[in-house]
């Protein structure tokens, strides 16, 4: 039997670990896609398998139940969402709660099918109703930083006792939004093209929450703001 020279065991050995990563990273890729199109409670393993076109064995080596396959995913989503949320402590104005509100609705949107699913996704899946916990109390430090932030920089005045209900319902439209949006236009609001009007009324009723307590010029960009981006 030849020997292979040193070089060439080291590439093969990396070949042989590219490989699989790539794999698991298709597998994630395409059941995330799936999910998103049709919910996760409607897509099986086998159909995630056929969409690969591989086995449903190759399939159960990377991930071998389904409940791995929501798990990766939600990793995912939280790791972006705890990046996202450490801007909040950066808003001074209505413009940057803007930006701020819609990179979120642009980011729970790559994640839809969690909220869409997601009272059921809960009862099914333990480690995702605990860490669902942390999502819920994260956004609320960040939503509350960003009416600090707004209070600080006279862009608003709130009292202290409005604070925490007007946080709360805003995390509540934040979390329930795409849900109400698929309540009142089951074909097609979840569709990919239907993406950008209801990222923008979503950010838009976010911060509408917030209208009764901004500076008048601060609420009258909010308005300039939301006519730009929807002519």
């Amino acid at each position: 039997m030849l020997d292979c020279p040193a070089g060439d065991k080291h590439d093969a050995m990396v070949t042989q670990t590219k490989k699989p990563r790539r794999t698991a990273e298709r597998i994630l890729e395409v059941t995330l896609a799936l999910f998103n199109r049709f919910g996760e409670p409607n897509v099986s393993t086998t159909l995630i398998s056929a969409e690969l076109g591989i086995s449903p064995g190759n399939l159960y080596y990377h991930y071998p139940a389904k409940d791995e396959l929501i798990n990766s995913l939600f990793d995912r989503y939280e790791a972006a969402l705890d990046e996202l949320l450490r801007a909040a402590e950066g808003v001074a104005n209505v413009e940057d709660a803007w930006l701020f509100f819609h990179m979120l609705f642009e980011l729970i949107w790559q994640y839809r099918f969690l909220y869409r699913d997601l009272n059921d996704l809960l009862s099914k899946n333990r480690r995702l109703e605990k860490h669902f916990q942390f999502v819920l109390t994260n956004k609320s430090k960040a939503v509350q930083n960003v009416l600090d932030g707004l209070a600080r920089s006279n862009a608003m005045r709130i009292g202290a006792r409005d604070v925490e209900p007007v946080a709360t319902a805003m995390v509540v439209v934040l979390t329930y939004w795409l849900s109400f949006e698929y309540v009142r236009d089951p074909r097609n609001a979840l569709e990919p093209e239907s993406a950008g009007a209801a990222l923008l009324r979503g950010a838009f009723h976010v911060l509408s929450l917030l209208s009764p307590y901004l500076e008048a010029d601060q609420r009258e960009h909010l308005h300039t703001l939301v006519g730009r981006y929807n002519p």
